[in-house]
This record gives C-alpha cells, sequence and structure tokens, in this order.
C-alpha cells in the first residue's frame, strides 16, 4: 500500500495561467464564501484525469460540463481541461483540494495515497458490479461514507459515471497458472495492484495517456486499462496480442466528480442542486454508453486486429479471488473510517451477492439455455 495519508495536501508550486484557467494565486484563506447572486454569471474550471476529448471518460467529462452549463441557461458555465494541459492526471486531487480548480473529474482508487479508503468507491476486486455500486452508493449507504472521507480534503464527492464490469487486461503472453503473473510489469492501479504485487507481479500506475508507449516500448509487461471501447481508441491492440477477460479487478468502476467545498458553497441553492444532480445524471449516461459501445469494439478487435481473447482459467481466478479478500480486509485495519467504509461495503456486498444469485445471475443463465 501507498502510504495513506489524512492530511490536506500540501501546495502544489503556485501556477499562473492566461485569464480564463486557473490561477493558483489564493494564499490567504477566504473566511467565509460570498455567495453568488442567483442571476451571476459564473465559470468553473473542469481538471480531469483522462486526456482531452478521450473517448468514454473524456467525453464523459465533457458531458458532465456541458449539462451543467444548460442546466443553469448558461449562469454557471464548465470549462474542461485535459490531463497536461493545466496539471497532471496525478494532480488534479490536490489542485481541487486546494480550491485552485473548482472540479475534478477521475477515479478514486488514484488517491489510495490521501486515504486508503478512497478505493472502495470506485473498484473491488471481485467486488460490486455497476449497479450494486450504484445501489450502495446512493441507497446503501455508501454516499454518506464518501462525503465523510472527503471531508478532509474540503471536497464534495459523486459517482459521475461507470465503465460496467472491465477486461482482464492485455499481455505478450499467455496465462495458464498464477505462476505466469510472478515478475510481469504491469499497469494496475488501485486494490488490483496489490492483489497483483502478491501474485509475484509488480502493479506499476501510470496515466492512460502513458500506456500505449509504456507497453510498446517494454516499460511494462502487460497493461489493464478499461475495455473494448476505449482499448480500441488508444490501440492497445498495436502493442499486445492476447487481451483476456473477466476483469476480476475492476467489475463496476465508478468514475467520480469532486467539487472544491470552498467554490459550492459560493453558489446559490438552485445552482448547487444544478451541480449535485448533473452528476447523477452523468454517471447513468457514462455507464449506457459503454454498455451500448464495448460488444461493437470487442468485434473490430478481434475480427479486424486478430486479437487473440482469452479467459482467465479458473485456477488463476481462484487464486487472485484469495488475495483480494485478504487485501481488501487489510484495509479495515488502517484506521477507524476504513473500517467503517469496508464493513459498510462488505455488508452490502454479501446482501448483493444473495440477491443477485436469485435475480440477475439466475436469469442471464437461464438465457443460455
Amino acid at each position: 500500500m501507498q502510504q495513506k495519508s489524512t492530511d490536506k495536501p500540501a501546495p502544489l508550486p503556485r501556477r499562473q495561467f492566461i485569464k480564463g484557467t486557473l490561477a493558483a494565486t489564493a494564499t490567504a484563506a477566504v473566511a467565509a464564501p460570498a455567495i453568488v447572486s442567483s442571476k451571476a454569471r459564473t465559470r468553473w474550471q473542469m481538471v480531469t484525469a483522462w486526456p482531452r476529448n478521450f473517448p468514454g471518460l473524456g467525453t464523459g467529462a465533457n458531458a458532465l460540463a456541458n449539462l451543467i452549463t444548460e442546466m443553469s441557461g448558461g449562469r454557471l458555465e464548465v470549462q474542461v481541461f485535459g490531463a497536461g494541459e493545466l496539471v497532471g492526471a496525478f494532480e488534479i486531487f490536490d489542485v481541487v483540494s486546494r480550491g485552485t480548480a473548482d472540479m475534478g473529474h477521475g477515479a478514486s482508487y488514484y488517491w489510495k495515497g490521501k486515504h486508503p479508503a478512497t478505493q472502495f468507491f470506485s473498484a473491488v476486486p471481485f467486488g460490486l458490479t455497476a449497479q450494486e455500486m450504484n445501489a450502495w452508493i446512493y441507497q446503501g449507504g455508501g454516499y454518506e461514507l464518501w462525503q465523510k472521507l472527503y471531508a478532509q480534503f474540503d471536497l464534495i464527492p459523486g459517482a459521475a459515471g461507470n465503465t460496467g464490469t472491465q477486461m482482464g487486461g492485455w499481455f505478450n503472453k499467455e496465462i495458464h497458472k498464477v505462476e505466469d503473473l510472478q515478475g510481469l510489469k504491469m499497469r494496475m492501479p488501485g486494490l488490483g495492484g496489490e492483489v497483483l504485487k502478491r501474485a509475484g507481479g509488480t502493479p506499476v500506475n501510470i496515466p492512460g495517456g502513458e500506456i500505449f508507449a509504456a507497453l510498446q516500448a517494454g516499460t511494462i509487461d502487460a497493461t489493464e486499462w478499461v475495455g473494448p471501447y476505449n482499448d480500441l481508441a488508444f490501440g492497445l491492440y498495436k502493442a499486445a496480442k492476447y487481451y483476456y477477460y473477466p476483469g476480476w479487478h475492476e467489475p463496476g468502476t465508478t468514475l467520480e466528480c469532486f467539487v472544491s467545498r470552498k467554490s459550492f458553497e459560493k453558489l446559490p441553492k438552485d445552482l448547487q442542486s444544478i451541480v449535485l444532480n448533473a452528476i447523477r445524471v452523468a454517471n447513468l449516461n457514462m455507464l449506457s454508453d459503454f454498455t451500448a459501445r464495448n460488444n461493437a469494439a470487442l468485434e473490430i478487435l478481434v475480427n479486424k486486429h486478430k486479437v487473440s481473447l482469452r479467459r482467465y482459467p479458473d485456477e488463476v481466478l481462484a487464486k487472485l479471488k484469495t488475495l483480494s479478500d485478504e487485501v481488501v480486509a487489510e484495509i479495515a485495519l488502517e484506521d477507524p473510517l476504513s473500517k467503517e467504509v469496508y464493513d459498510s461495503f462488505r455488508r452490502f456486498r454479501d446482501q448483493a451477492v444473495a440477491w443477485n444469485r436469485v435475480s440477475e445471475q439466475a436469469y442471464v443463465n437461464a438465457r443460455q439455455v
């Protein structure tokens, strides 16, 4: 695990940008933000962990920004900056936490160095599917815990997208047994990376925009990213031959939008409501986008680009699940809040598994008859 920290992030170097972009010039604390007039026009900056206009993730951030702008009648205009345009992909949490930018769009498992419990709100190996994640967050107590966690960083979180169940990754060798993972340098963030480490591999966490070059150059031996829709766009088939499933490490990955509390509290109540509800709409839209596009992209990868589609052997999946249970349970030992989040997540997963067994899983099995 990375070293956790519950302290607010240290300031990044001061940055000066041209008018209309970020300006990290606020060095004094603001005692009480002035409320913006209900008729005033406000411009916000959203920084993202994704390349500009990248299919699914980047376009999902754009759609959210446009939705807020349109729903507010232009009173709140959100301008989007892709990873590296103003700050790096992994700097966005700090920038929004300080209030230098107003919103961030990323994935909470990138911030495990801030607090280990952040990972539960993105993806847990052998955890919840997309539908189950939404149920936990919206109706199972997850959101209240997420708010409690991010309040330490002056942020307001929200589920702003979901990829659905991801793919297992791209490899240049076949995986027949757990030992084939030993010594493997694989791009895999979050808890999945910790499980890979327990299996003898070496997890590497690099931004999405750097994956193809690293895989092609041999800096990493394998990678996971998202799924066919995104992986095709990145051209990962040009750098690896074998495409494995299922995505045991990310069964229903939630993307997030986090908002600077200082910026949020300056808005009138109706604009606050628009921001929060637009984030919920974006959550549904992104999941629908991935669900609609993934299989068409997979067919192109297999039929046109001759990618070898492989299923992880049962032996490998069984071992990874055992290791996953160990890794996830250990987070509960980190601190009281981590235990609180873990206990809530585990209870909800147990009931979701029980219900799924007689509902969707039973139906999908019957559909194959």
